[in-house]
């Protein structure tokens, strides 16, 4: 299962980055303004920044709690993005 939001927001690269750097010094992270990844233990996160938008995208493993690790994503993230948040996450599942 691959779960995506695409978050409405203009400062994608900034929260994907702050987001990373965040988790770095628990899980491997790979980044860059662009695009980053983190080896989180409920599964691989991974984002995207766009011009208007970050897509996240969540492959949790085959234990995961999944809603909870939408929540603690979202969560986190809207802790960075405070003078926007909540973003707005509309999670789509993929087979």
């Amino acid at each position: 299962m691959i779960l995506t939001a695409t978050v409405a927001t203009t400062h994608g690269s900034r929260y994907l980055q702050q987001l990373c750097k965040h988790w770095s010094h628990k899980f491997e992270t790979r980044f860059d303004a662009e695009q980053g990844v983190i080896a989180f233990p409920m599964g691989a996160i991974r984002m995207a920044a766009k011009p208007q938008a970050l897509v996240v995208t969540l492959e949790p493993n085959a234990d995961a709690d999944v809603e909870r690790f939408k929540q603690v994503v979202a969560d986190h993230l809207d802790r960075f993005a405070f003078r926007e948040a909540p973003l707005p996450f509309a999670w789509t599942q993929a087979a």
